[in-house]
């Protein structure tokens, strides 16, 4: 262990764990919470990490309160996070609006389990993908990230935080129980291969700031509260300076801007793991464990002589539609096994537009797909 918060070197552990490792690596110092199968030992891991390295870690009431929390330690200038599942996922749907209007860099990690309602508690899901993009009202953009192993649990909440920073809102790990209660090897690199991103800080005179002069594009500056510069919240619609200003013309330039921060630049967040897409006539898109037995089911196929490729979205939102759009003119069909009734194999079919069939494999929850059962649906079509 080169620094107590970076634990560097290989470990064995599950993705919860990996992604609390993940969080810490990228500087995050206050974790709110509450406890929630499959994402408690999320809050475990940081009720013991962040003590022994100056973090603050503590146990809200429920859901609502932790996501208010860490919107509250972000504006005082510290990295901050929470995980739950489903339930406690809508439960803070308020505050997810309250922090993408108030551009407030946080990450929340998702290990989704079978639902609605409480369903599963200790079983698979992976049906709050649209919750993520749409849940809370209003309009706004949306980062969203899919782990399908415990080293991207690591990876990706640690590039959460970083896009979080970036961009100024809340940005989202969808995670699912078959990943985060998996236990593989996670390779943590030293301090020096670790790209951590800080929020720029406001610079002037402290009379001039402010805190959501976007000037059309990327978000402002933003300063810590209590260190001189004034800073306003609110969740209504407001000015730069954050005060309410309730016109049509203040609304435009806000939802716009908190729309297209994310909208203008789409190519430079989206992530996408492609396998044999030259040659591909049916393309498998999953996500989460799903991808999984997807990549083998793929290679098992492309060892029979098949032309089947596999398309993973590690970037579910902003979704990769240019290359899905792209593969619709050239190939017969997609297949998308998801553990939900259908919901990114809707996005998938509204951009093909039907140019390519799109092929949904529903799972409810509680398992997942085999390899052999998404080999014999591509088989329909080669």
């Amino acid at each position: 262990m080169a620094e107590k918060d970076i634990l560097t070197g290989e470990h064995f552990i599950h993705g919860d764990a990996a992604c609390a490792e993940g969080g810490l690596a990228a500087g995050c110092r206050f974790f709110a919470g509450y406890p929630i199968t499959p994402a408690t030992e999320v809050a475990e891991r940081m009720a013991r990490r962040l003590p022994q390295i100056g973090g603050v870690y503590i146990q809200m009431e429920d859901e609502i309160a932790s996501m208010a929390a860490i919107l509250g330690a972000s504006w005082g200038g510290v990295k901050s996070m929470t995980s739950t599942s489903g339930p406690g996922f809508s439960l803070m749907m308020e505050n997810i609006g309250l922090g993408m209007m108030t551009e407030t860099p946080c990450v929340v990690v998702n290990i989704q389990r079978g639902g609605p309602s409480t369903g599963l508690p200790t079983l698979v899901g992976q049906a709050d993908v649209m919750q993520a993009r749409w849940g809370s009202h209003g309009d706004y953009g949306c980062i969203a990230l899919a782990p399908s192993s415990p080293q991207d649990c690591f990876d990706l909440t640690l590039h959460a935080f970083n896009l979080s920073e970036i961009y100024r809102q809340p940005v989202f790990v969808m995670a699912d129980e078959v990943v985060g209660h998996m236990t593989e090897k996670v390779v943590i690199p030293s301090r020096e291969k670790i790209r951590i991103v800080q929020r720029p800080k406001p610079r002037g005179l402290l009379g001039d700031y402010l805190p959501f002069d976007s000037n059309g594009s990327m978000p402002a500056p933003m300063a810590v509260a209590g260190q001189g510069y004034h800073v306003h919240m609110t969740g209504l619609t407001h000015d730069e300076r954050g005060y309410p200003v309730i016109t049509d013309v203040v609304q435009e330039r806000n939802v716009r801007h908190i729309v297209d921060k994310i909208r203008n630049n789409a190519d430079k967040i989206i992530q996408v793991e492609t396998t044999a897409l030259e040659d591909a006539q049916v393309v498998v898109v999953a996500y989460g464990c799903t991808a999984r037995a997807a990549r083998q089911a793929v290679e098992n196929l492309r060892n029979r002589g098949k032309k089947v490729g596999l398309m993973r979205p590690i970037t579910l939102w902003p979704f990769p539609s240019k290359l899905i759009r792209s593969l619709s003119e050239k190939i017969k069909a997609f297949v998308v096994p998801e553990v939900n009734y259908g919901q990114i194999a809707y996005e998938v079919e509204r951009i093909a537009q039907g140019k390519a069939e799109v092929l949904l494999m529903a799972l409810m929850g509680g398992s997942i797909h085999t390899p052999g059962e998404i080999e014999d649906a591509v088989g329909e079509y080669l």
